[in-house]
């Protein structure tokens, strides 16, 4: 039914509503990600738990043995994907394969920003890992690329908001681009963060969520910084929503915490733009 009330309030009552309740993760991925937060799992913990999903343990499998993750011989088992790749590793294959059936919508106009917003996740992502690794924190790197791939999760939620809102006949108003990104840009931020607390998701993944726009920034954080640097990337090179190609990263704040040179700033900008989701990935099975 048609109201008068204005989007922005509108999306703030579905807000209000348990905003646990918005599709966007995927219960076992969400899990993995608690269990190995506290640090009190044993191996078969997580391959039980994977193993609950036939279907979400068959896409797992598809992505260890693919060409980007695979090593000499083919892994058939949860567990010895585990062992192989890592516990951490494992769990951001999972919420990775598991995030793609999210980005999808029956609104032409949403889908669109869907599939834009899946590109530039996965971009950040794999951005952030390597980004890591080449800025003398490979420790951090799982946690990079989980960091990417969860900085936005707010804009999802919105999508998935002004979606129902445009399915329920809630507004007269025209979902135009100036709109969306109107709406995206001044609160995802805090969405994503509210969401990934509701969720009770590593603190670290809450605040970049939170910050990675933010003029002001802890310096001190640097999972924040390398996914901030990354998202950079993403902007200059097209993969993002609001895509800038003037943007400089050499004398940005966060190139400069981490003292990166240049030649490996135009590498990470190759590596965004180069990146593909899990549903390629999968293809490239180990021959």
């Amino acid at each position: 039914m048609n109201t008068n009330k204005p989007l922005i309030e509108l999306i703030n009552t579905h807000l209000e509503k348990n905003v646990q309740d918005l599709p966007v993760f995927d219960s076992v991925a969400v899990k993995l990600q608690q269990m190995l937060a506290r640090r009190d799992f044993h191996i078969n913990d997580i391959s039980d738990l994977i193993s609950e999903d036939q279907s979400l343990a068959g896409q797992v499998l598809k992505m260890a043995n693919s060409s980007y993750y695979s090593g000499l011989s083919e892994v058939a088992t949860i567990k010895e994907a585990i062992i192989r790749l890592g516990a951490q590793e494992v769990a951001n294959i999972t919420m990775m394969t598991s995030q793609l059936e999210y980005y999808k919508s029956d609104n032409e106009i949403i889908n669109h920003y869907m599939q834009l917003l899946w590109s530039h996740t996965i971009s950040c992502a794999a951005g952030a890992k390597w980004l890591a690794k080449k800025s003398g924190y490979p420790d951090l790197a799982p946690e990079a690329f989980m960091g990417g791939l969860l900085h936005d999760i707010g804009k999802l939620a919105l999508l998935k908001i002004l979606g129902d809102i445009h399915r329920n006949h809630e507004t007269r108003a025209a979902l135009s681009k100036a709109l969306i990104n109107e709406i995206l840009d001044g609160m995802h931020e805090d969405v994503g963060f509210r969401l990934l607390q509701s969720w009770s998701l590593p603190t670290t993944y809450c605040l970049i969520a939170l910050n990675h726009h933010k003029i002001d920034f802890d310096g001190n954080d640097i999972l924040l910084i390398i996914v901030r640097l990354a998202d950079l990337a993403c902007k200059k090179v097209g993969k993002s929503l609001a895509p800038d190609p003037n943007t400089t990263l050499i004398s940005s704040p966060e190139a400069l915490f981490l003292e990166v040179k240049e030649i490996i700033l135009a590498e990470l900008e190759i590596i965004v733009e180069d990146a593909v989701g899990p549903e390629m990935l999968a293809e490239e099975k180990v021959e």
